[in-house]
């Protein structure tokens, strides 16, 4: 059984977004995975590093098509991405350092972060994107 498992119930009704979705998904079950069946620093740091790379590209898309048509609630949005990215980039470079290792601590907070934020940052602008015709 899948550590995430995607649902309609995460679905954000921007394909784009949710397809981006299922995609972090992916990756954060592949580092779970990994994780769990005990795989050293070396096979993990590379999947953490994609986790990290794609989260950006996603919020790139979201923030983007935010600006792009005046999403009001874009700086609350924005500031939440950041931090996430800074944390787990902070991680991923003690990870790098050799100064912590990728634990389920770490892919339990991606979990939470991800579901929270999809489940109720995310869907603020469901009805917002519909409105501008955006599926």
């Amino acid at each position: 059984m899948a550590f995430i498992n995607w649902t309609d119930e995460l679905s954000v009704g921007v394909t784009l977004f949710d397809n981006d979705h299922k995609q972090l998904v992916s990756l954060a079950n592949r580092l779970h995975d990994s994780i769990t069946v005990g795989s050293q620093q070396s096979v993990l740091a590379p999947i953490l590093n994609e986790l990290v790379k794609y989260t950006i590209f996603h919020f790139g898309h979201e923030e983007g098509m935010m600006l792009q048509y005046a999403y009001p609630e874009y700086e609350k949005h924005k500031i939440e991405h950041d931090a996430l990215v800074e944390k787990v980039q902070d991680y991923y470079d003690q990870v790098l350092g050799g100064k912590t290792s990728i634990s389920l601590s770490l892919i339990g907070f991606l979990k939470d972060w991800l579901v929270n934020h999809i489940m109720k940052s995310d869907r603020e602008y469901k009805a917002f994107f519909a409105d501008k015709g955006i599926i």
